[in-house]
């Protein structure tokens, strides 16, 4: 792929401007996928204000919240990498509660929450209901190659160096199931915008093959 470099103001406007030429009859789910060093939540959160500008609705969400219970994610043991990677979000939650309201003729009542981690219990999040022609901003850890509806894809992409650079030391034992994601998802090939992010004052927009 060809790198094309780009300031982070200019990548949020390119981004805001792409999400807000869907047709505003319609809501626009988008994912913005990347290891916790990638810092994707960031990037979603920047694009709120400038959707916003530009007259659309946004519901933020992080797939964050929803992972399942530690009885569950954490059954063959804390350090897993396998189970980090097929068992800890819970897909089938995160598109009853929050993808599949949106599919057309959905109700857009999401869930913008379900499971708290940190200390392994519900949420008490009350259903939050998006426009339509609202923007859903979900980011989140391999949440591509999964099956999830998202009309706009966007994964924060590091070189294993820098992956490796950056994570930390307590949570390298994940490595593996970044390397395995990259293996089998191939996150640079299906999502719709992949932003190379090594050097986060540096990055660049991989286009093309």
């Amino acid at each position: 792929m060809r790198a094309r470099p780009i300031s982070r103001d200019v990548l949020v406007e390119e981004l805001a401007e792409l999400v807000s030429r869907r047709p505003r009859q319609e809501w626009v789910r988008v994912a913005v996928d990347g290891a916790p060093v990638a810092r994707p939540e960031t990037l979603a959160d920047e694009l709120v204000a400038p959707l916003r500008l530009r007259g659309r609705p946004v519901l933020r969400v992080s797939a964050g919240d929803f992972l399942r219970p530690a009885s569950l994610r954490l059954e063959h043991g804390r350090i897993d990498p396998d189970a980090f990677y097929e068992d800890w979000l819970d897909v089938k939650a995160l598109r009853r509660e929050v993808l599949e309201p949106l599919d057309a003729g959905g109700s857009g009542r999401v869930l913008p929450a379900l499971w708290d981690s940190q200390v392994d219990r519900a949420y008490r999040a009350p259903y939050q209901e998006l426009p339509q022609g609202g923007v859903l901003l979900v980011d989140g850890t391999l949440l591509l190659g999964r099956g999830l509806a998202f009309e706009v894809s966007v994964h924060v992409w590091l070189s294993a160096r820098a992956l490796e650079r950056g994570t930390p030391e307590e949570e390298r034992w994940r490595l593996p199931a970044y390397e395995r994601y990259e293996r089998e998802a191939r996150p640079q090939q299906v999502a719709d915008v992949v932003v190379r992010a090594d050097h986060p004052h540096r990055l660049a927009v991989l286009v093309g093959q």
